[in-house]
Formats: C-alpha cells, sequence, structure tokens
C-alpha cells in the first residue's frame, strides 16, 4: 500500500489529520474543511530489517510484521517499503579535537549525500561550543550537492564539544521538513562539555521525536570526554545504529552503508490507543521470516505520548 493512499484511508474526504505531538503533517492538496480531534494521531516507524549476516532484507510485505505497544498488537494502518525521500540532518562535530580527522569527515560526509535519494531534503549543522547551520541564511534544506559541500565545509575546528545542543536543534530543524520520515546523522568524536541542554533534556526529545539517529563515534581511548554509551543509547531509542571504528578509512564504508540503509528501511504506522493517558510507550516490531531464515527489525523502542488539549471545529 502506497503510504499516500494509506493516509487518506483514515480520514475523511477533506480533513487534515493533527499529529502535532510526534511532528508529523499531512499534505494538504486542498483546503481542510475540518480538523479532526487532535488526540486521532498517527505512530510512524522507520523499520530496518537484516538477515542473519546482517545484510538488508527488502521485498517484506505488510503481512510480514507483526507490532506491539506497551504489549498489545497494533493493527499495521499505514505501509510502505519504497525509497521514500527522507529528511536527513548531518550533524558534525567542529570542535578543537577534530581538526586532525576533519578532511576524512567531510569526505566521508559528502559519501553519504551522494548516495542518498536525489529527493531527500538535507541540512548540516556544524558544533563546536555553539551550533551553526551549514546552508545559507534563510534556507533551512537542499538537495544540491555543491551546497551541502560548501555547507560542511562550513564550519572551522575551535572550542569544545556542545553534543547535546547540536541534538536539540537538529531535531527541532528536521520538524519543520515536509518528509514524513526523518533522519539524523551524529558524527563526533566525543561526549558533551559545552551545552546548554542537558542530557536527560536531550534525551527527552529524542524519546518525543519519530526520528531515526545515526552514530559515529570517532573517540580513542583514554579521551576524558568519551562516551561510547550516548552514542549507543541515542542509536537503541530511536532504531538507528552505532558505529566505532577504529581506522578513519573506514569512515566512507560506514556512511555509504548508512545511505543503503535509509533508502531500504520499511515505513510502519499505526494508530495509537488514547485511552491509556500520557507517558513513555515502548514498541516491540516483530518480523516473521521463513522457515529457513532468521530475520531481525530494528525500530525505536520507545516514544513519549502527550495528550493534546484541542478539540475538533468546523
Amino acid at each position: 500500500m502506497k503510504r499516500r493512499s494509506a493516509f487518506r484511508n483514515l480520514a475523511p474526504a477533506g480533513a487534515v489529520l493533527v499529529f502535532a505531538s510526534l511532528g508529523i503533517a499531512l499534505p494538504q492538496e486542498s483546503p481542510p474543511l475540518y480538523t479532526i480531534h487532535s488526540d486521532v494521531r498517527l505512530v510512524l516507524l522507520d523499520v530496518a530489517v537484516t538477515d542473519r549476516k546482517g545484510a538488508m532484507v527488502p521485498g517484506l510485505t505488510k503481512d510480514d510484521f507483526d507490532v506491539t505497544e506497551n504489549g498489545i498488537r497494533q493493527p499495521i494502518t499505514v505501509f510502505a517499503n519504497d525509497d521514500i525521500p527522507v529528511t536527513v540532518g548531518l550533524l558534525v562535530d567542529e570542535s578543537l579535537s577534530m581538526a586532525p580527522k576533519r578532511a576524512e569527515v567531510l569526505a566521508a560526509a559528502e559519501t553519504l549525500i551522494s548516495k542518498s535519494n536525489h529527493k531527500d531534503e538535507i541540512f548540516v549543522l556544524n558544533f563546536n561550543e555553539r551550533v551553526t547551520r551549514g546552508l545559507p541564511d534563510g534556507m533551512l534544506f537542499s538537495d544540491d550537492i555543491f551546497q551541502l559541500r560548501s555547507a560542511l565545509r562550513r564550519g572551522m575546528p575551535e572550542g569544545r564539544t556542545a553534543l547535546n545542543d547540536a541534538i536539540v536543534e537538529g531535531l527541532q530543524q528536521l520538524s519543520a521538513g515536509r518528509r514524513d520520515k526523518k533522519t539524523l546523522v551524529l558524527i563526533s568524536d566525543g561526549g558533551d562539555n559545552a551545552s546548554h541542554a542537558g542530557r536527560r533534556e536531550m534525551l527527552d526529545r529524542v524519546e518525543q521525536s519519530i526520528a531515526t539517529i545515526y552514530t559515529i563515534g570517532l573517540s580513542t581511548p583514554g579521551d576524558p570526554d568519551r562516551d561510547l554509551g550516548l552514542m549507543k543509547e541515542l542509536a537503541r531509542i530511536s532504531g538507528g545504529e552505532a558505529y566505532f571504528p577504529e581506522d578513519l578509512a573506514n569512515l566512507g564504508t560506514i556512511c555509504r552503508g548508512i545511505a543503503k540503509e535509509i533508502r531500504s528501511r520499511y515505513t510502519i504506522g499505526y494508530v495509537p490507543d488514547v485511552s491509556s493517558g500520557g507517558g513513555l510507550r515502548r514498541i516491540h516490531v516483530y518480523v516473521l521470516g521463513s522457515a529457513h531464515s532468521r530475520l531481525t527489525a530494528r525500530t525505536r523502542t520507545s516514544y513519549r505520548y502527550e495528550p493534546l488539549e484541542t478539540h475538533a471545529s468546523k
């Protein structure tokens, strides 16, 4: 089922569903006549499926998946297995300690961009003690590889690392994107030592977002700011993957693999039970392989549901 037709099946003709707390908005092809109660929302999951060797598995159907929320099976209302355009944010650490690695990092980030869907909307945030946008003022996203290359090179290695702030701002910018699927790719050599946002605040934002986060940690043993646990936690919560290459020469291969995975992931959606109230809800996606295969589904493990006060109006 195509996602657009699946969305239409959820709403009466001329209506628009509001998914404010999850950051999802339906495309409007004509002015809406009504706004439906905003507690009718959609949980949209970005799901990677791999076999026992870790290879991506294409060609599965809706019937190959089961989804549970807090242990209760959820009817799947949206399913897509196409190479759907994504909103992607590249968060590139430009702290002083990254200077020796900068050439390899920029080359790998360019590889990711070049292997992405040409309809993706992409942005770059460079961060050290502060977070700066790589694209020109007033331009939130681009699909132009030359603009994005310039955005990657706009930073200058100096200062410390405001990693929490970069993730918070990256999630905020993702929410302004037009694509339903959202992804952040974080490249950093250490933990946080300069942010205004605390770790718990940042992780709460990750849980409230639908974004998938990939992390690439470039720190070395003995680095006092090394925080492999945080990199792993960001990937685990959001359904992404954490990488810790021992050799910078492997960065290009990692970024090429991330681009391929982004384009190969399944989209699965369901309408959550509003009567259960707010709070953290646990998600599990099961994939049903053949008798001779063992398949693994990887997606976010939880999200934070916040009931809304807005009611239907004509």
